[in-house]
C-alpha cells in the first residue's frame, strides 16, 4: 500500500511516496537502487506530466520484471524525483535504468548500494508515528470534504488516547485538562485497557487538524502513550445554509 506525506528534508520540502510494506521483501533484497529524475512539475503542463507518469511506472514496471527489484517509493525534492527500489542483485540494474530513460531525454543519474539493515528506507522514505497519524488526519478530512462538509465551521472533534498503566493515563489526563480539553469517557482496546476520550472545538481543516494533534502527541508521549486518532461529525454546507 502507498501513502503519500510531506517532510521537511534540510531545510527543504520533500513530497514523500511510500510502499509502507516495503519491508516484507527485506530478507532477500540487501541492495538500494536510487534514479534520479530532473522534473520539475510547475514548468510543465498536463500533457507533459502525463508522459513523465508514464516514464515513472515505465521504470517501476522493467526494473520489476527484469531484475526482481521492487518499488520502495519516491521522493520529489529539488526539482529532482528520487526513486528507490530494493533487490536481491546489483547486476544489470544501469542497463534497464539507461534503456527506459535514455530515449525520455530527462537528465538522470542512477547508484546502488548495500543496504542489508534498511536504513535508508525506515528513516527517509517511511513515516514517523507522528507523520502517520497525520497522513490519517488528511484521510479523514478529504471525506469530509467528499460529503461537502464546510471545513470552516468549528465543532466538536474527539480525539484518543491509550496507556499501559492507570498512572500514565491519571498523569495525562490532569495535564490535557489544564490545556483545555474536555474528558468526554474512559476508552478501553483489545491491546490497552487504560484509555481516554477527549473534546476540544476546533475547525477540521488540516493546519488546525495538524497543530491540535501535535499539541496532544507531545502530551502523550511524555506519559509514554499512544494517540489513537480522532473523529467529528459532519456539517455539510446545505445544512448550514439551512440553519
Amino acid at each position: 500500500m502507498r501513502e503519500i506525506f510531506d517532510r521537511l528534508v534540510d531545510g527543504n520540502l520533500a513530497h514523500i511516496e511510500v510502499e509502507v510494506d516495503g519491508d516484507e521483501h527485506k530478507s532477500n533484497s540487501p541492495w538500494l537502487l536510487s534514479v534520479f529524475i530532473k522534473y520539475e512539475l510547475s514548468s510543465q503542463n498536463e500533457e507533459g506530466y502525463e508522459e513523465f507518469l508514464e516514464t515513472k511506472e515505465s521504470l517501476i514496471i522493467a526494473l520489476e520484471h527484469a531484475n526482481k527489484a521492487h518499488y520502495l517509493g519516491n521522493r520529489v525534492l529539488d526539482g529532482w524525483n528520487e526513486f528507490y527500489f530494493c533487490t536481491a542483485s546489483s547486476k544489470g540494474l544501469d542497463a534497464i535504468v539507461h534503456k527506459i530513460l535514455t530515449p525520455s531525454h530527462y537528465m538522470y543519474e542512477s547508484n546502488v548500494v548495500r543496504d542489508t539493515k534498511w536504513g535508508f528506507y525506515e528513516t527517509q522514505l517511511l513515516p514517523t508515528e507522528l507523520e502517520y497519524h497525520h497522513i490519517q488526519s488528511a484521510k479523514i478530512i478529504f471525506l469530509l470534504q467528499e460529503e461537502g462538509d464546510d471545513l470552516s465551521l468549528e465543532r466538536e472533534v474527539e480525539h484518543y488516547a491509550v496507556f499501559d498503566t492507570l498512572t500514565q493515563k491519571e498523569r495525562f489526563l490532569t495535564a490535557v485538562l489544564e490545556a483545555g480539553y474536555i474528558f468526554k469517557d474512559d476508552l478501553a482496546t483489545d491491546e490497552y485497557e487504560h484509555g481516554v476520550a477527549l473534546v476540544k472545538t476546533h475547525k477540521p481543516t488540516n493546519e488546525e487538524v495538524q497543530k491540535i494533534v501535535e499539541e496532544l502527541f507531545v502530551l502523550i508521549k511524555k506519559e509514554l502513550g499512544y494517540y489513537e486518532g480522532w473523529s467529528t461529525i459532519l456539517i455539510a454546507e446545505e445544512e448550514n445554509n439551512l440553519s
